[in-house]
């Protein structure tokens, strides 16, 4: 029996909506150079802001949210690609898709550290707000990473795209349309626990400290 089930709160679906065309315009405006690394960097301010609050809303937001509920380990990754792992167990990340949040969490904030140590090096008229920290030699050393690992990044992007549909197409399963409405139909005849949300002024007020904490961040230190 079919029962739909709210699974993710607006936070997440906001988060992850959000950062396609930012990711986008970064890869864009990081192509271009120039004075488009101006707004590579504002536009980067945001991103940080976004993931800072991401990560913290995987400690405290809504039950499906945190990284305690969605990762697992071995036993479970492998008793899921078994078809053991019953669905209504699952009601948001499966183990799979776990693994995927986390490398897309783990590039992203590898992107975001290592473009603020960057320097501009043709003209340095746009540097990262930290390169002070780490000296010339080392920031360009970190630039040289920096436009390599939005590669990966697009790779895993990529993955993931990849995944979805193949869950659509290959496996009959919806995984856009939850990730749009917060609604899942979940396969189960036994009743279904409430997944747990978080209030959203919660939310807010942790998107509020993000954004407090990058500006003291670049301003500041």
């Amino acid at each position: 029996m079919k029962q739909n089930v709210r699974v993710w709160d607006a936070p997440i679906r906001l988060f992850h909506w959000a950062l396609p065309p930012l990711i986008g315009f970064m890869w864009y405006s990081g192509e271009q150079g120039g004075e488009w690394l101006l707004w590579h960097i504002r536009v980067g301010y945001v991103v940080a802001t976004l993931l800072l609050f991401r990560l913290i809303w995987g400690l405290i937001g809504s039950q499906t949210a945190r990284f305690t509920q969605f990762i697992r380990g071995p036993k479970a990754i492998l008793a899921y690609m078994r078809g053991q792992l019953p669905e209504d167990q699952i009601p948001g990340h499966n183990p799979l898709g776990a693994l995927m949040v986390m490398a897309l969490l783990a590039a992203l904030l590898f992107q975001v550290v290592s473009g603020m140590l960057s320097s501009d090096i043709d003209s340095y008229m746009y540097d990262g707000p930290l390169i002070h920290l780490v000296g010339s030699e080392w920031s360009e050393q970190i630039t040289v990473w920096h436009k390599q690992g939005i590669n990966y990044l697009l790779a895993l992007i990529a993955v993931h795209v990849g995944a979805v549909l193949f869950y659509l197409w290959g496996k009959k399963t919806n995984l856009i349309r939850p990730m749009v409405t917060g609604i899942k139909p979940i396969d189960s005849d036994a009743e279904l626990d409430r997944v747990e949300f978080i209030p959203p002024i919660i939310a807010l007020v942790t998107l509020v400290v993000s954004a407090g904490a990058i500006y003291t961040l670049v301003t500041r230190l």
